[in-house]
């Protein structure tokens, strides 16, 4: 009798490991062939490229849908849990093999449950983006209802700020499924793959008569570039998933953590800073070649390095320490702050400010670009959003002056009217309302104008140029203890390692900052 029950258990479990194997595996997919010639991974293979061996703990919805008649196995999607070095990450990956991975009924609800267990056991949520969309077929069971589709973004909006959300766009986002990844807070695209539109290039034709490309309507490269969407632009899939191991390491699990020390790495070699930043405020300077004397050695992690390029973003480490840093490129339109450069900030800061994430801002830069065409691009509008997400940072604060900070410039950079820990400056610093060409046309414009003679005109703006820049030099503020140091080149890693330090020290406790939640915001 006993053993005629352990043989009908052993064929229970033995029926739960077939349908596993018929559910799990890629070889009785008929798309799968096209994936390969796409160059794209089966979803599993993804997941498994990305987590530590053996690491899947828990798969819920599974079997979802594979009893249907028409076989769709886990409702084309996969969501579980596992470990990427050894921290868990909930995991939500879109598989192309089962109706294009487009959403139905129970891939909405799948999806929602685990951004709500992500949410409660507050760890990181990946999502791996390659959808055609709803299912129109299923429309009115997925589209009204309190708990259809729409709950999936009021849940990435609400979940925002509270654990990491990372979007790996590996093939098409269309339509309200857009706005997963805008609403993440770190995105990646992979080149010639991946394309997020609110309507389709056919769309728009009909709509408008407009005849456009995929790539030209959303494709990754125009995202990463033009429309600031993108966060990251990879070749491959597996460079995709690459990125996110990379990028998990400067995010602590939730807001409530910080990210953990690492061992302090000295900075790649290269020429002294001193030698690196020229005297002469007008000649262009490469502020990455600055980082590289600053960070532990191949530890910078950009941050939209394809857009809005006359601002760095990025991580690093500084003496073990995860930083984020915010820097202007003078050797990019000169430095100066447009409307993109300065939304690009704003996403930053907030990214740094969510997981206590200390911030470093490198300033080098005239001021805002003026002119009637940013104006209307917003630059007032968009340069505000950037100040108000510096000013309320509450994650520890430098703002080292490199060269020139000119006006409103350099409030943004988290100058000290900014209120950061500190402010310090380089010897070769000139923070100012403006720069001598603007200053010196703005307090003698009617003198300039009455000098007939072009040669004495020349002589008396360079002369007044001159005067201007002895006034605005950095020891006039250090000595009103405007700025806290001035610090040189050779010693303001040190510097930094040991103010970020003190900086963070009981920083929740001591400032009454614990309960703190802060929305990262794209724009």
């Amino acid at each position: 009798m006993q053993q005629d029950v352990l043989n009908k258990k052993s064929g229970y479990d033995q029926k739960v490991y077939e349908k596993l194997d018929e559910i799990k595996t890629k070889s009785n997919r008929p798309y799968y062939q096209k994936l390969k010639e796409q160059g794209k991974l089966f979803v599993r293979d993804k997941i498994k490229y990305l987590v530590d061996e053996d690491s899947i703990e828990i798969e819920d919805g599974v079997f979802a849908r594979e009893n249907d008649e028409q076989f769709l196995p886990g409702d084309a999607v996969v969501t579980l849990i596992a470990k990427i070095n050894g921290r868990k990450v909930a995991i939500i990956a879109n598989d192309l093999t089962v109706k294009a991975g487009t959403w139905g009924i129970k891939t909405i609800e799948k999806i929602m449950r685990m951004q709500e267990l992500a949410e409660k056991r507050m760890i990181p949520l990946i999502y791996m983006i390659d959808s055609a969309g709803a299912r129109l077929n299923e429309q009115f069971d997925t589209f009204i209802d309190r708990r259809h589709a729409g709950k999936i973004f009021y849940n990435t909006a609400r979940i925002s700020g509270k654990v990491p959300q990372i979007s790996l766009v590996f093939g098409a986002s269309p339509a309200g499924s857009a706005y997963l990844p805008a609403l993440c807070d770190f995105v990646v695209m992979v080149d010639k793959n991946a394309s997020v539109y609110l309507g389709s290039p056919r769309m728009a034709e009909m709509a408008t008569g407009e005849k456009v490309s995929m790539e030209e309507m959303g494709g990754a490269r125009m995202h990463n570039q033009i429309s600031g969407l993108g966060d990251m632009l990879v070749k491959t899939e597996q460079e995709a998933l690459d990125a996110t191991k990379r990028y998990m390491e400067f995010m602590p699990q939730n807001w409530k953590e910080t990210v953990p020390l690492s061992e302090s790495i000295d900075p790649l070699p290269g020429k002294d800073i001193e030698e690196i930043v020229p005297a002469n405020q007008r000649v262009p300077m490469d502020m990455y070649a600055v980082i590289d004397r600053i960070v532990d050695a191949d530890s910078f992690f950009e941050f939209k390095q394809l857009y809005a390029k006359e601002l760095i973003t990025g991580f690093c480490r500084i003496g073990g320490r995860a930083v984020g840093i915010v820097a202007n490129q003078s050797k990019v339109k000169g430095g100066v702050l447009f409307p993109e450069s300065a939304e690009k900030a704003a996403h930053f800061v907030s990214l740094c400010d969510a997981y206590n994430v200390p911030l470093l801002f490198l300033v080098d830069l005239p001021g805002f670009m003026v002119g009637s065409k940013v104006e209307k691009e917003a630059i007032i509008r968009r340069g505000a959003r950037m100040l108000s997400t510096v000013a309320n940072a509450t994650v520890p604060r430098i703002s080292v002056i490199v060269r020139k900070a000119y006006g409103a410039g350099y409030v943004v950079m988290s100058g000290a009217s900014m209120q950061p820990d500190a402010c310090i400056a380089l010897p070769q610093a000139q923070p100012a309302v403006m720069g001598p060409e603007a200053a010196v046309n703005a307090m003698y414009f009617n003198k300039i104008q009455s000098i007939e003679d072009p040669e004495e005109r020349q002589k008396f703006i360079i002369e007044q140029r001159e005067k201007y820049n002895k006034d605005i030099n950095v020891w006039s503020p250090a000595s009103q203890l405007f700025i806290d140091d001035v610090v040189p080149g050779d010693r303001l890693r040190n510097d930094l390692i040991n103010r970020f330090e003190l900086y963070s020290e009981n920083r929740d406790i001591l400032e009454g900052i614990a309960d703190k939640k802060t929305v990262v915001r794209r724009g």
